[in-house]
C-alpha cells in the first residue's frame, strides 16, 4: 500500500472477512419472524425490503451480519443485499440514536424556516448531519419533502409528523427527547424508538393500546382540495395577502385603515407567511383549528 493510498484509507491488502453470524439465540429469535414475512410474497426476493427493516429492529442499524442473515434465508448473495440496503436512506449503516430528528431542507420547508431550523439543531446539539449525540438518543439529518408541504416548515422524528416547526419549537422538542419526556407528534401515532419503528416497517403490529386507532391520515389542510372536488364545501375561497385586494380590484379597507386580520376559520395557505408558533406546541397551538367552511 502507498502512503498516498493509506492517507486515503485504500486498502489494496486481503479482501474484508465475511461478516459473523449473529449469535445463535439471536438467530433463533429473529428466524421465526423473517420466516413469516417471507411467507407473504410468491417470490421470496421480494421480501428483502421488510427483512432489512426487520434486522435494523435488531441493532438500530443494517450491519453486514443483518445482510448476510437476509441472504442466507432468500438465496441471495451479499452483494446483492448490500446493493439494495445502500440504495435505500431508509436504512441505516452506522449505529444510530433512538430519535432519527429529520428537517425537511426542500424548497417550501427551507424558505419556510427549514434552513434556520437544521442550523439551530445543529449547533444545539451539537452535531452535523447524519451524526448522533453523545447520548445515543438522537441523530440529526436533513431529509428530502415528505409531502408535507401544507405544514410547512416539517420536522419528522422517527417518520411521525411534527408540523409547523420554528428553531425554538425544534429545540425543546429534541430537548424533551433527550431527557425522556412524553413529546407527542402533531398528528399520527405516538413516539416510539427507532428500533420499535423499524419492527413495524417489516409489517409487524403495532400492540401499543390506541397506537393504531392514533395513526388517522392528512390533516385537515391536505384534504381541503378533495373535499371541494367533491362537493362539499363551496367554491375555493382566495386569501389575499394581508390588506391587499386581487389585482385590478378596488380595495374595501378604508385608505388608511388596518390590515386584514383572518378569522380564526379562514384558511391560509403557508405561503402567507412563516407561523411563529408550532402546532406540537399544545401552549401555542398555530393556524385555524377548523376547517374551512365550518
Amino acid at each position: 500500500m502507498t502512503t498516498e493510498s493509506s492517507e486515503r484509507g485504500v486498502g489494496l491488502g486481503m479482501p474484508e472477512l465475511p461478516a459473523p453470524d449473529y449469535p445463535d439465540d439471536v438467530r433463533a429469535r429473529l428466524e421465526p419472524d423473517a420466516r413469516e414475512v417471507i411467507a407473504r410474497y410468491p417470490d421470496s426476493r421480494s421480501a428483502l425490503l421488510p427483512l432489512l427493516h426487520l434486522v435494523q429492529s435488531e441493532e438500530g442499524h443494517v450491519t453486514r451480519t443483518g445482510m448476510r442473515f437476509c441472504a442466507q434465508l432468500l438465496g441471495l448473495t451479499t452483494a446483492e443485499v448490500t446493493a439494495v440496503a445502500t440504495f435505500y436512506s431508509m436504512y441505516r449503516r452506522r449505529p444510530s440514536g433512538d430519535y432519527q430528528v429529520g428537517v425537511c431542507t426542500n424548497t417550501l420547508c427551507a424558505v419556510l424556516g427549514g434552513d434556520a431550523i437544521f442550523e439551530e439543531l445543529q449547533e444545539h446539539l451539537g452535531v452535523g448531519n447524519g451524526e448522533t449525540t453523545d447520548d445515543g438518543k438522537v441523530t440529526l439529518e436533513h431529509i428530502e419533502c415528505n409531502a408535507a408541504c401544507d405544514y410547512a416548515p416539517v420536522v419528522m422524528v422517527n417518520w411521525e409528523f411534527f408540523d409547523n416547526q420554528t428553531p425554538a419549537s425544534a429545540r425543546r422538542m429534541v430537548d424533551d427527547l433527550r431527557a425522556g419526556r412524553p413529546v407527542s407528534p402533531t398528528r399520527g401515532a405516538p413516539l416510539c424508538t427507532f428500533k420499535e419503528t423499524a419492527r413495524i416497517l417489516a409489517g409487524f403490529p403495532d400492540e401499543r393500546e390506541g397506537a393504531v386507532e392514533a395513526g388517522g391520515s392528512a390533516g385537515p389542510a391536505s384534504l381541503i382540495g378533495l373535499k371541494l372536488a367533491k362537493g362539499e364545501h363551496p367554491g375555493a375561497r382566495v386569501v389575499h395577502p394581508r390588506g391587499a385586494a386581487p389585482h385590478g380590484e378596488p380595495s374595501h379597507e378604508p385608505p388608511h385603515g388596518p390590515p386584514h386580520e383572518p378569522s380564526p376559520t379562514e384558511h391560509l395557505s403557508s405561503h402567507d407567511a412563516p407561523q411563529d408558533t408550532s402546532a406540537s406546541d399544545p401552549a401555542h397551538p398555530a393556524g385555524p383549528t377548523a376547517e374551512e367552511g365550518e
